[in-house]
């Protein structure tokens, strides 16, 4: 084989890679763009009416305005409570079986999980037998029944988080536990030594320790919850003031058919998340090139 061959014969090896890759994404992602400039049927250019209609529309406001809600309460709760349990759970004898407990929502899928709390939050009018748990508690300690999934919007919103954040908890804490015993047990006793307490020990010496790790399971779970779709389209469908972006996209392809707005609301959940992904392959490479 001449040198000339040997140095295409890579290609021939990437070939099908790359064929698959055009197929299946580089060929939907462009389609999606033209389309985000069509009319519903996609047989009338519009430009940008789309994503005027996007960023103006009061029912698109509030979509972007409950992500963002996800985003900050999902995120807080999620890798606050994996990094406290991660740091609790080291010191305790039966470590290994609670985390499993913990992590076990991680072994459902996020429609069985959806259907679950459906039960947890069902609601019958007080006079007749609670088959919610949530309000089975609440009547047995002598309170009225409420429905928690169609109160207030935060409210709502909040509930449905509950459901998100009782599933990714345990992803946390296992990430977050790993890189804590990552951490030299040494500083931690010369800290201690130094008169430091447990709070400025876990402040001082624990949380830069873990700092790179929390920022990559920080990004990842933000990622995560601008796609969030199946715990909203199970418990609420995005009824009372419960709408997500993933959601109304799937929504206003399926269900009002229109195709153009659809795909722009698909490229701006795309942009969304884009930032966040680049940031963790930044920081990944820093890394690595650290190692």
């Amino acid at each position: 084989m001449t040198v000339t061959n040997k140095g295409r014969a890579h290609w021939f090896y990437l070939a099908p890679a790359l064929l698959l890759l055009g197929v299946f994404l580089v060929y939907p992602s462009a389609e999606t763009i033209r389309l985000s400039f069509y009319g519903p049927r996609s047989d009338v250019f519009v430009g940008a009416q789309n994503y005027l209609r996007a960023f103006t529309s009061a029912p698109m406001l509030a979509t972007f305005r409950n992500n963002l809600l996800w985003m900050a309460v999902f995120t807080l709760f999620t890798v606050g409570m994996g990094l406290l349990l991660a740091v609790i759970l080291d010191r305790v004898r039966y470590e290994t079986l609670i985390k499993s407990i913990i992590f076990l929502p991680m072994a459902i899928s996020y429609v069985a999980a959806g259907v679950i709390w459906r039960f947890v939050y069902a609601f019958r009018p007080a006079v007749a037998p609670q088959i919610g748990l949530l309000n089975a508690i609440i009547v047995g300690m002598g309170g009225q029944p409420v429905w928690l999934l169609i109160q207030r919007p935060w409210l709502n919103n909040l509930a449905l988080i509950a459901v998100g954040v009782w599933v990714w908890t345990g992803f946390c804490m296992v990430i977050l536990s790993a890189a804590y015993k990552g951490i030299p047990r040494e500083m931690q006793e010369a800290a201690r030594i130094d008169g430091a307490n447990e709070w400025q020990v876990f402040r001082c010496v624990t949380i830069p320790f873990l700092k790179s790790t929390l920022a990559m399971i920080t990004t990842t779970m933000i990622v995560f919850v601008l796609k969030m779709f199946d715990i909203v389209y199970i418990m609420t469908n995005g009824a009372y003031d419960t709408d997500v972006i993933a959601n109304r996209m799937y929504n206003e392809m399926f269900q009002f058919n229109n195709y153009g707005m659809a795909s722009a609301i698909a490229v701006i959940l795309f942009l969304a998340i884009v930032p966040f992904i680049v940031l963790n392959v930044r920081r990944f490479r820093a890394q690595e090139a650290v190692r």
